[in-house]
């Protein structure tokens, strides 16, 4: 496979699903100590990949959930935050400014700071309260999340099943091998179809939006420079269809939760404007050892691993570097 470091790819992912007791003793000490209401907090992909599990919370618990982009958090506030507040925050590099800035906003209101990282002695780990740390460069964060979003409604009686997800949870280093391996051609056929596009419209809903949003903005966007409309799939028909045109290249980014009828509503109309409409569909691969009720849940990370080969290989036809920037942390903003 093209730029895949396997025995690396295993070691970071057994590092995620390893921090199950940490994360579950954590979350049973805050049960114990008490909390109203929790913050997801991130900015750009990982602000994105709170999204999933705001989603499950809404879907499925009482408790206040929600999402926050850091740097408006830092200057706007929130009227839940307080002593009872969980605030939870997400970082690769363990350095990410508005993170940082969003960190001592909610410490000085007396909220409990969580951080997950690859970087123990990064500003962000110095900084939370509690610090969960996984390999360096480990992504995506989906393993962390679903565990503490899922361990903590678990405790409230509001998620049936946690004990055989979380152990299910232990074969994902090899099923997601597996997904990489059965999307390395799919991914080289895309890219190569694909690299004079300087234009992709994207479909995404459900818990697979804040995916929608992340690959639009970091990866084509910021990686690739390219421009991007990014629809969710509820919204479609609300505006961004009129950009259709017969050879605009329309992604679509496919789950397997109840939003499943939405995005395929879109794909649909989609398919009768543009000859050019490419499906992302977690349902393709098997997931060997999942239970069938938990892949829904699974759908973000399965897509992740998918779209990170198609990266890689538009990456390589577009002679395009991922690392290469012009102004995120380049200049000064």
């Amino acid at each position: 496979m093209l730029k895949f470091n396997e025995a690396e790819f295993v070691s970071q992912t057994e590092s995620l699903v390893a921090l199950r007791p940490q994360i579950e003793q954590v979350v049973d000490r805050l049960v114990g100590e008490g909390y109203d209401n929790v913050l997801l907090v991130g900015a750009g992909g990982t602000y994105a990949q709170m999204w999933p599990y705001e989603h499950l919370a809404r879907r499925t618990s009482k408790l206040p959930v929600r999402a926050a982009i850091a740097a408006e958090l830092a200057v706007s506030g929130d009227a839940l935050l307080g002593e009872r507040t969980i605030a939870v925050f997400t970082s690769v590099s363990g350095t990410t400014e508005d993170s940082l800035s969003a960190i001592e906003h909610c410490k000085s209101r007396g909220a409990h700071t969580i951080g997950f990282t690859g970087i123990a002695d990064s500003p962000v780990a110095q900084n939370v309260d509690t610090v969960l740390v996984s390999a360096p460069k480990a992504w995506p964060f989906d393993v962390q999340m679903l565990l503490f979003m899922g361990r903590l409604l678990d405790r409230r009686g509001e998620f049936e099943g946690y004990e055989r997800l979380a152990d299910e949870l232990a074969v994902l280093p090899r099923v997601l091998v597996d997904v990489s391996r059965q999307a390395e051609p799919v991914a080289e056929a895309f890219a190569k179809a694909h690299k004079d596009n300087d234009y992709h419209f994207l479909i995404g809903g459900g818990n697979l939006w804040g995916f929608t949003y992340l690959y639009s903005m970091c990866i084509l966007e910021e990686m690739q420079w390219l421009r991007t409309t990014r629809v969710h799939s509820a919204e479609f028909f609300h505006g961004s269809l009129e950009l259709l045109e017969e050879d605009t290249s329309v992604i679509v980014f496919q789950g397997e939760d109840e939003t499943r009828p939405l995005t395929d509503r879109a794909e649909s109309f989609a398919k009768r404007v543009s000859k050019d409409v490419t499906v992302f569909d977690t349902r393709d691969y098997p997931l060997d050892g999942i239970s069938p009720e938990f892949r829904g849940l699974l759908a973000p990370l399965v897509m992740d691993t998918v779209l990170d080969r198609v990266s890689k290989h538009l990456e390589r036809a577009r002679d395009h570097s991922l690392d290469l920037r012009r102004y995120y942390r380049v200049m000064d903003y």
